[in-house]
């Protein structure tokens, strides 16, 4: 029998009009499959609601997969495809696997001969490089620097020497209810000429994208309000 495929359908970060995010070639493919690998299952039912997928959403079967999960409860969730079925793997936002807790379920379809098959779709992380004007040769996403205000000083420095050593853009995201204070300590921690940029609410109708010195953030950053606004953060030259 031949084995089934593990789709990874990426899912928009923001935007209302499918069209602008995802090819069309994606939705057609969500039809192949009447399982779906999820994060969040009543955000899963909404997207592919609005993706017209075909068949009933009450009739599809959802396996929810976060950072709760346990290896030992996701034992299973692949053996439909050695069954010959598809099964769908949907990000929260984004593209699944990527600072998403679908790289579990791929890890261990890797280990097990499945193919994984990635779709295009948007990035906030390559969206936020691609408009940054950092360099997009050599650039590291390093996920969530520390809350403790002494060691998220002590990584920002760090960062900052990558950057000017090995003319490396640092990407890393933060809390949204902690983006306020993540400017400010970039403001107060690099060196005035370090560049910063800030990439808020990407592919929506409030999207703000600047770079800037550390020196200009200190006075920019209190006409820009980060408050629960999905945000990603980049140091560069």
């Amino acid at each position: 029998m031949t084995k089934g495929k593990l789709i990874l359908f990426p899912v928009p970060i923001g935007a209302d009009e499918l069209a602008l995010s995802l090819p069309e070639g994606n939705l057609g493919l969500l039809g192949t499959c009447h399982t779906f690998i999820v994060e969040e299952l009543r955000t899963a039912r909404r997207f592919l609601k609005k993706a017209g997928f075909p068949y009933p959403i009450d009739d599809t079967v959802f396996l929810e997969l976060n950072e709760h999960t346990t290896h030992e409860e996701i034992g299973g969730y692949l053996d439909a495809i050695e069954r010959g079925e598809n099964i769908g793997l949907l990000s929260e936002a984004g593209l699944p696997c990527v600072a998403d807790p679908g790289a579990m379920i791929t890890k261990i379809a890797q280990r097990r001969g499945i193919e994984a098959v990635p779709l295009v779709g948007p990035s906030s992380l390559m969206l936020a490089l691609m408009a940054s004007g950092f360099n997009g040769q050599s650039f590291a996403f390093v996920g969530y620097l520390p809350v403790d205000k002494g060691k998220r000083a002590a990584a920002i420095r760090h960062l900052e020497e990558r950057v000017h050593r090995e003319h490396q853009t640092q990407i890393f995201i933060e809390a949204p209810y902690r983006n306020n204070q993540m400017l400010e300590s970039l403001a107060s921690t690099l060196n005035p000429q370090t560049m910063v940029c800030v990439a808020c609410d990407l592919t929506l109708p409030t999207q703000y994208i600047r770079s800037l010195t550390a020196a200009k953030w200190q006075k920019e950053r209190t006409k820009v309000d980060l408050h629960k606004r999905n945000t990603v953060f980049l140091i560069g030259e």
